[in-house]
């Protein structure tokens, strides 16, 4: 077996690759005031629970972005959507920052009434 040495750029990943997550089964309550101070204080949900423990945070700051994990029935929904082929991530990728955008600027209000079918 050959041992490859990692690239440069990867070396400093080794801590966070040992990092464990950890959830936390809680009331609404808390869920509620955590996300709200995290809001208030412009950090990230994990940030703020970081902050209530006493953890250290990173000072640098982050690349702001917003994530959702999305399974194959997701993208064969957003494909149909958007016209585009399934496969095509990157295009419905991009579409869906653009619907998100909209959103923001109040030019569209999905998502903000009941649930849709097939929600989990």
């Amino acid at each position: 077996m050959t041992v490859r040495v990692k690239p440069v750029r990867w070396q400093g990943s080794d801590e966070a690759i040992r990092a464990v997550q950890v959830a936390f089964d809680v009331e609404e309550a808390v869920l509620e005031a955590v996300r709200t101070a995290a809001f208030e204080q412009h950090v990230s949900t994990s940030d703020q629970i970081r902050q209530v423990l006493g953890l250290a945070t990173t000072a640098k700051p982050k690349r702001p972005r917003l994530t959702v994990s999305l399974n194959a029935a997701d993208y064969e929904f957003l494909a149909a959507r958007y016209g585009l082929a399934p496969d095509d991530r990157l295009a419905i990728k991009e579409r869906a920052t653009r619907d998100l955008i909209a959103f923001a600027s109040g030019g569209k209000k999905k998502g903000t009434g009941a649930a849709k079918p097939g929600r989990r």
